[in-house]
């Protein structure tokens, strides 16, 4: 805002009759972890009454609400550890839904006004510990459980909300030409009728307007790129990134609205490579792209759809020689990716349903919760691993492979029997040497796709067979104790007296490649302790053991 428009606001705010659960007037200055305090506790009022914004002003009297001016300034003081007073706040507010600080002059008088955005389908804690004002008092937020209830069940659709500065001329021409086109292959049936509607009809019917009103979502999909200051502080951007096989940075690009003509720009910076050296006895074609354009385009528009953009965070593809890895912000409201595998019909929970509908309307994305499930069936049908999702409570990331594993039995099992989508989503986690839980381990068992000793589980061996890979299968499973037993005995008879140095180079290679090295020692020691007063014994100190035979079985 400029110092007019910042003067007009004021004005608005000191007409009000008196403070509120939203707004705070205050003349002196304020400790930094007060400061942070009232911040949490006006972002979580605002939301309970609905308000777009809370404000914190200084520089103004309670109660005649004149105003008499302020040294405070924020922009300049320190906290704790010499840190900036801003940057010390926004780390300690969680989730930090933003808040911009203004300072300006109001008839000479120095005014600093705290714009703040409101909570958000959880309480804005600071430090640890949420705060709500009841009247102009602020308090505890656990004092008052149904306030914090009422946050946490309430939704607000960011997506649908009106951009009041924005107008239709914030909208780029050709990306609501490409809207139209792509409204029409949506559905075909409306052509006729499409092609009559002057663009403010167009943009209602197809939910990116509301009374021809311009949403944060018509901003989003359809804003010139200058327009995406007025979403502040929502970020509006997509970064895509290129990194090689040692993670330093080749090469960047940044991508602001409109994300409908974009998309494709952000899609064109990926270097989706043909692939055509497969390995011997493959199925794959001969040449196979790395990456399939659906699921790469899938994945990004969830990304733009699903984003949490209270956050204040971009979307960033992050191209690496092996994979494509998309993260976003906000948590993944699902709970797992195997809830939306295992579920028939569309999630009934969206982050921003305005924005979802209308990029399905825009052809987009397919239906509201599809297409998650259709990457995975692409991946399976092309025998490429599956996608990795890493979720936590405020970023989805997804990694798509685009190279194929040592391991290929598991590509070409999906190719060629009727498992279903569960089992092999099991198995590729086991392929990639993950957890499963033993729930799962029993299934995969009694099916015999696994072996091993769980957790350290393999392919079964009749799928190894069906590969080609049985020497890898080998590697994978080991031999029996007896094997590595003989082993040691055999070393120690000839090289005596032995380390237990010697004998960890001497199995170290020749343990399951399945396990880690951590395991690999314990059953070094598991194997010697067996042996120990049996058929060897130990003439060095516990720290430092030598090795020899019991002497009654030399041979």
């Amino acid at each position: 805002m400029n110092t007019h428009e910042l003067i007009a606001l004021l004005d608005r705010l000191r007409s009000e009759k008196n403070e509120s659960e939203w707004l705070e007037f205050k003349v002196g200055r304020w400790e930094p972890q007060t400061l942070g305090e009232y911040i949490s506790a006006l972002a979580n009022s605002a939301c309970l009454t609905g308000k777009p914004r809370a404000y914190l002003i200084f520089g103004v009297e309670d109660g005649s609400h004149n105003v008499v001016g302020t040294d405070f300034d924020p922009t300049t003081e320190k906290a704790k550890g010499n840190q900036s007073l801003p940057l010390w706040l926004a780390q300690g507010l969680h989730p930090h839904t933003g808040f911009e600080i203004h300072t300006f002059k109001y008839q000479d008088k120095r005014v600093v006004l705290i714009e703040i955005c409101p909570a958000y389908d959880r309480p804005v804690g600071f430090n640890g510990k949420a705060y709500i004002r009841i009247g102009s008092n602020k308090t505890d937020l656990r004092n008052h459980p149904e306030k914090e209830r009422q946050i946490w069940q309430s939704h607000t659709d960011w997506s649908a909300q009106i951009c009041e500065r924005a107008t239709r001329a914030d909208l780029d021409l050709g990306a609501i030409a490409k809207a139209r086109h792509e409204y029409k292959t949506k559905f075909p049936s409306n052509t006729v009728d499409v092609d009559g509607w002057d663009d403010t009809t167009f943009l209602n019917k197809a939910g990116l307007t509301i009374h021809g009103a311009i949403t944060n979502a018509a901003l989003l999909l359809l804003g010139l790129p200058e327009s995406s200051t007025l979403l502040i502080p929502a970020v509006a951007r997509v970064s895509w990134f290129l990194k090689n096989d040692r993670n330093e940075e080749q090469d960047y690009a940044h991508f602001d609205p409109p994300f409908l003509l974009n998309v494709d720009k952000v899609l064109a910076r990926i270097r989706n490579l043909t692939l055509r050296e497969l390995p011997n006895g493959t199925l794959f074609p001969v040449e196979m792209l790395q990456y399939d354009p659906w699921v790469i385009r899938e994945a990004l528009h969830n990304c733009i759809a699903h984003q949490d953009y209270a956050l204040r965070g971009r979307i960033n593809v992050v191209e690496t020689p092996d994979s494509l890895i998309l993260s976003s912000m906000g948590g993944f409201l699902p709970g797992s990716v195997e809830t939306v595998i295992r579920q028939n019909a569309p999630l009934e929970i969206y982050r921003n349903p305005f924005l979802g509908k209308a990029m399905v309307s825009l052809n987009m994305i397919d239906t509201q919760g599809g297409g998650i499930k259709r990457m995975f069936q692409i991946q399976r049908r092309r025998s490429f691993p599956l996608p990795d999702f890493d979720l936590s409570p405020t970023r989805v990331v997804v990694e798509i492979p685009g190279r194929i594993l040592d391991e290929r039995y598991t590509h070409l099992l999906m190719k060629n029997t009727d498992l279903d989508l569960m089992t092999i989503m099991l198995l590729d986690k086991v392929q990639k040497r993950r957890s499963i839980s033993q729930r799962e381990h029993r299934e995969l068992k009694s099916k015999k796709l696994v072996e091993g000793r769980y957790p350290n589980l393999i392919v079964a061996a009749k799928i190894a067979v069906v590969t080609g890979e049985k020497a890898k299968y080998i590697r994978n499973r080991g031999f029996d104790s007896k094997y590595y037993s003989d082993l040691i005995l055999a070393v120690i008879r000839e090289c005596q007296p032995v380390s237990r140095e010697d004998i960890d180079k001497l199995l170290l290679n020749k343990l399951p490649e399945a396990m880690t090295p951590q395991q690999k020692i314990n059953k070094i020691h598991n194997l010697l302790a067996s042996l120990s007063g049996k058929t060897i014994r130990n003439i060095g100190s516990r720290r430092i053991p030598k090795w020899v035979p019991i002497d009654g079985d030399k041979q």
